[in-house]
């Protein structure tokens, strides 16, 4: 067996990647370890290209084995099933730098499987799957001359760490995924906090570096491990074609330019695209792939233009200059019955967003690889087939409204109060009503509105902004606030978000070579001040959280306990935690530390909880009151429950004044009966006598 093996030290760490043991039969497979976190990708690619096709087809799965964790699958099917929300970002992660590395006219399938072997909750495994899927792709016959690789960046205590640990990152002002060639950084994802735009270009040359150095490494890897690549057949566009369509088309698509509404200048443009196909196809039996190449050349020409007018014109399709923002409007409070809502619409992006508040107990359990095993805070995005007026198959959430999902929510993270502070489980949901690019920002700028309407105290409010990039040789521009049209077209899809101070979330997907970093610093600054134009837009429909919570939402007390007191609180078998519930109708959550959260829908059931636990945890102090239940009779005296589960005995001596001969003559079991406490000995044995309550020194102190 021959087993190849590279090593790579970044930062003290190993990165190992070994080939020729395992999966043989697929076109390349390789093993990726640092530390005790293993993860085997496989490339497997067609040998034919696909027919009638225009994309790229890539096909990049993630699978998390739970037996990777030493752990079995939850629920009642003891095996695993949909990937996680977790794998499917890195599935993303991976495909995403990836793509734009193979020609754009490439047209075979490619499948890359990576699974995660094993994981030692100190090595995060999803960057080990991008290095694993470039090396298995350089490796293999498959063509993909221009290795990539991918590394994390962290900066705890003003450090600089390539590849942090889970550990690290809980200290880090930054966790930032960035991946790129030898030339240029193709993706970045990001998460921090308030980070400055100095910051995050740092990181960014600092994970560069380290991605060259791997990919050094990879090279030389390949010329002992790698085989031949094989031939492949370009998809070509026809040159003929395509001046016709120019000749015909150019005309049209110009004029289509000069409408700024989206839905107008949409069916112009496919009016013209049909007058050319109606003129250029006469002869039937050609029509069918003419047809794909007339579209195809119609596309790239509509591109072309859309493109010379940023550069040349300095205008944009719908007519706005290179850095204006589109109008905007802020509401909330739109929603009469939940918690919280915000209404956020930019031009013709439009986004409802709406909180709902929860107790303790409704947080998300997560069965994964990670070390968290659960989340307070939820964002979910939706993205239905009517906000860009098609017609669409719902079936859930697809991997892109599961990616922005996530992105909004890593903005808003920093923000979120401690639980300490605010103890609720917050869930936002991002309804997409209406797209016309960035509605992924637009739903950062929602839930910053929807928080602050259900008086969730945020730290700061947060508002998010895409910018693009068109480059030709060295002449660029960066636009603000892109189109729909514009990402599709554009160089680069840049979103940031943030808050006054500082930046909280980025992603970046490039599509061209060698820009600079100067580039990328001067969208960073731009994107600045278009997040800060915007968060004057929201601060004018509501400048901070609201004082006072929806009257639909929980509300929830915080009580601390001492932690050998939660026995009590519970019971034998939950008996004493299960009566509170059953009697106030409030649900309980106790925490290992000794914190009791207790949800209600009204406030006076929330309290009637809270009584009945301090009186359960209530320590007896000696000259204290209180008006207990007899609950035996002895000879020598009672015995008296003066809180729930504690019992103190008053001597017969003490029941009366005068003497008496029989404890019975005085009180019987079940009598409530006026004490006060004389004594607790070192065995915490409680003395008690009874008080004469025609006493002037009566109280009803309890």
């Amino acid at each position: 067996m021959d087993i190849k093996r590279m090593e790579t030290s970044l930062d003290g760490r190993q990165l190992v990647i070994e080939t020729g043991e395992l999966a043989k039969q697929a076109n390349g497979a390789v093993t990726v370890r640092c530390g005790d976190t293993m993860v085997l990708v496989t490339v497997v690619g067609s040998k034919e290209p696909l027919e009638g096709v225009d994309f790229f087809p890539l096909v990049v799965d993630v699978e998390e084995k739970m037996y990777a964790a030493g752990k079995i699958p939850g629920g009642f099917i003891k095996r695993e099933g949909r990937p996680s929300e977790k794998s499917i970002l890195n599935a993303r992660l991976v495909d995403r730098p990836i793509r734009p590395s193979f020609p754009k006219n490439f047209r075979y399938e490619i499948q890359i499987i990576a699974t995660v072997l094993s994981v030692d909750l100190e090595n995060p495994p999803d960057v080990l799957s991008l290095v694993g899927a470039s090396a298995a792709l350089t490796l293999s016959d498959i063509p993909f001359d221009n290795p990539i690789a991918g590394v994390r960046v962290g900066y705890v205590n003003e450090k600089w760490i390539i590849n942090p640990t889970f550990q690290e990152l809980e200290s880090s002002q930054i966790d930032l995924i960035v991946a790129g060639n030898k030339n240029a950084i193709l993706m970045v994802e990001a998460g921090a906090s308030e980070a400055s735009e100095d910051l995050v270009v740092e990181a960014l040359e600092r994970g560069h570096d380290a991605i060259k150095k791997i990919i050094e490494d990879l090279e030389k890897f390949r010329d002992t491990a790698g085989i031949p690549k094989r031939e492949v057949v370009l998809t070509e566009t026809d040159e003929e074609i395509l001046e016709e369509v120019k000749k015909l088309g150019l005309p049209k698509i110009k004029d289509a330019f000069k409408i700024t509404d989206k839905k107008s200048r949409e069916e112009a443009m496919n009016r013209g695209r049909d007058e050319v196909k109606e003129e250029m196809l006469t002869d039937l039996e050609e029509a069918g792939e003419k047809e794909r190449e007339i579209e195809s050349a119609f596309s790239k020409l509509e591109k072309e233009e859309a493109r010379r007018m940023v550069l040349e014109d300095n205008v944009r399709v719908d007519g706005r200059g290179l850095d204006e923002i589109r109008p905007i409007s802020c509401r909330v409070a739109y929603l009469p019955r939940t918690h919280g809502t915000g209404l956020f619409t930019r031009g013709q992006t439009q986004v409802l967003t709406v909180l709902t508040l929860g107790t303790v107990g409704e947080n998300q359990m997560l069965d994964g690889l990670g070390v968290e095993e659960s989340k307070r805070f939820m964002h979910h995005y939706n993205f239905p087939p009517f906000s860009t007026g098609e017609i669409g198959m719902m079936r859930g959430p697809r991997r892109r409204e599961i990616g922005h999902g996530a992105l909004v929510e890593r903005a808003l993270v920093p923000v979120i109060p401690e639980e300490s502070e605010f103890p609720y489980t917050i869930r936002l949901v991002s309804e997409v009503l209406e797209s016309n690019g960035s509605s992924s920002m637009a739903s950062v700028c929602g839930s910053t509105l929807a928080l602050m309407d259900a008086g969730v105290p945020i730290k700061e409010p947060v508002a998010g902004i895409a910018m693009g990039l068109i480059k030709e040789d060295e002449k660029y521009a960066v636009i603000t606030d892109i189109l729909g049209m514009e990402d599709a077209l554009g160089d680069m899809d840049f979103k940031v978000a943030g808050t006054e101070k500082g930046i909280n979330a980025l992603q970046m997907d490039m599509k061209v070579e060698g820009l600079k970093f100067e580039v990328l610093k001067e969208a960073l600054e731009k994107a600045k001040d278009a997040r800060l134009f915007v968060l004057g837009k929201i601060k004018d429909a509501i400048s901070q959280p609201r004082e006072d919570l929806s009257e639909f939402a929980p509300r929830i007390i915080t009580i601390k306990i001492e932690q050998d007191k939660i026995r009590d609180v519970i019971g034998p078998g939950g008996k004493v935690i299960r009566g509170i519930i059953d009697e106030t109708g409030a649900t309980i959550d106790i925490q290992d530390d000794g914190t009791i959260f207790v949800g209600s829908k009204d406030e006076a059931s929330g309290e009637k909880a809270k009584e009945m636990i301090e009186l359960i945890t209530k320590e007896a102090e000696i000259g204290d009151q209180y008006m207990g239940t007899v609950t035996k009779t002895t000879a020598f005296g009672a015995f008296v429950e003066i809180l729930p589960g504690k019992e103190g005995l008053v001597h017969i001596s003490k029941l009366a004044k005068h003497r008496i001969d029989k404890v019975e003559d005085v009180v019987k079991t079940g009598d409530k009966i006026l004490v006060k406490v004389l004594d607790i000995d070192r065995q915490n044995r409680i003395s008690l006598s009874a008080v004469n309550q025609n006493s002037p020194n009566y109280s009803n102190k309890k």
